[in-house]
């Protein structure tokens, strides 16, 4: 049956006709919105790539140093002139005065005064403690001459990685032409070498880039995500069971429903001005130490685990409490044998995802002290301490070189663990999870 429109003004159209037109359109914007999708997703994933390539090419170098190798006579007139072994007189030796010597000995034809300064500024000021420490672990090197890898200094470093150009004009670089030609020579006789960086894992914050690591980040965070974890779960837990299956349902619950999803959403600093006017001003909880970190990431943290708890007990059947009713358990039997053990692994995707959350957090801790300078590995709760994300924060704010490699190279080690931990909830979730 043919129909006429109503309004158009050409040649009468057939219904069929009208819907073909109309379909066209459709399928024109369905195009047009699956295209901007794509193109959507496509750019999210550029840029994602783009940050992680710029991170990864600035921050793979700071994973090797620059040392250079000398032949050093351990006088034992020198180092232990008593012959006794004691450690504070091993400790008490001029061992960058070895190093010196041992340089200027490649370079017999540097007299000058102020060229010897100049050669001996290519050693990092932290190579004599790092002999020390070698002598004092093996005395028995003290009386002979051996081949030891001397830390070179930051300008030397980035002149070795390629980030000083050296056909650059002298005033336009921090190393003098005179330093290159050392460098080139000592290069031609294989004395400098880039090896693997352990100090960057096993040191603590430095003035000077090569002697600046992570470790005392590392520690710190690690005592504070493990305190935080201690506090937060089993009282996240806790709350989410009694909200969930013994609170009534009253005006009063409701209302603490909202301020816990709300709270969810409360800027981190707020908690950090939080823990700054309660645990550190009220109770005074020692400032710039995992403890206090702890307790404000707990605050933090409570209301994500707490909604993901909830969650979880939902999604276990009714039909399972039923059972348990129906042969004699007691309500509070019923949540902690049979709802708890099923619950449990959202509760765990759930407390993973807060702990990664409290892993990457700095504005809570910059307000807390946690951005104090630690040189030292923090060996307990209430020693002071910093974070990585802290560390990330306060290398960033310095103009040198050497501490640009090393805030990417701490960006990637923190994404490591946060990928870790998420790919930890992903992998307990798919292993204990079940389907009803």
């Amino acid at each position: 049956m043919n129909e006429l429109t109503s309004n158009p003004p050409g040649r009468p159209r057939r219904t069929l006709d009208i819907v073909q037109a109309s379909l066209k359109r459709r399928y024109a914007r369905e195009r047009r919105f699956r295209f901007l999708g794509a193109t959507a997703v496509i750019l999210g994933l550029t840029f994602v790539v783009l940050l992680f390539a710029d991170i990864i090419l600035k921050g793979y170098t700071a994973f090797q140093q620059t040392y250079i190798r000398l032949p050093i006579e351990l006088a034992a007139e020198s180092i232990d002139p008593d012959g006794t072994r004691d450690p504070e007189t091993l400790a008490q030796a001029d061992y960058m005065k070895l190093i010196r010597e041992a340089l200027q000995a490649r370079f017999p034809d540097v007299t000058e005064r102020n060229e010897r300064r100049l050669l001996s500024s290519m050693i990092s000021v932290g190579a004599a403690d790092l002999l020390r420490q070698q002598v004092m672990d093996d005395p028995d090197l003290i009386g002979t001459t051996q081949e030891f890898w001397i830390l070179a200094a930051a300008d030397i470093d980035m002149l070795i990685k390629g980030h000083i150009d050296r056909k650059a004009a002298e005033a336009d670089r921090r190393v003098k032409d005179q330093m290159i030609g050392w460098i080139e020579r000592l290069e031609a006789e294989g004395r400098i070498a880039k090896r693997f960086n352990t100090i960057f894992f096993t040191h603590g914050n430095s003035r000077e880039p090569e002697l600046s690591g992570i470790a005392g980040a590392l520690m710190g965070s690690f005592y504070t995500l493990l305190l935080t974890l201690v506090l937060s779960f089993p009282i996240g837990v806790g709350a989410a069971l009694y909200l969930e299956e013994f609170a009534p349902k009253n005006r009063w619950t409701d209302l603490i429903e909202v301020n816990i999803n709300n709270l969810a959403a409360v800027p981190s600093i707020v908690f950090g001005l939080l823990g700054l006017a309660v645990f550190i001003t009220f109770f005074g909880v020692p400032r710039s130490t995992p403890l206090v970190a702890a307790l404000v990431l707990t605050l933090m943290t409570l209301p994500t685990i707490i909604i993901a708890s909830r969650a979880a007990l939902k999604s276990v059947p009714p039909s399972i409490r039923e059972a348990a009713l129906g042969v004699g358990a007691s309500p509070l039997q019923t949540q902690f044998h049979h709802v708890l053990p099923l619950a449990m692994p959202g509760m765990l995707t759930g407390t993973i995802i807060g702990m990664a959350q409290a892993l990457g957090e700095t504005a809570p801790l910059l307000m807390i002290g946690m951005i104090a300078f630690i040189v030292d590995i923090p060996k307990g709760f209430t020693d002071v301490a910093t974070v990585l994300p802290v560390q990330i924060y306060l290398w960033a704010d310095s103009p040198e070189r050497g501490f640009v490699e090393r805030t990417s190279a701490a960006i990637m080690v923190l994404l490591a663990f946060l990928f870790a931990m998420n790919l930890a909830a992903v992998l307990l979730r798919r292993r204990f999870e079940r389907r009803w």
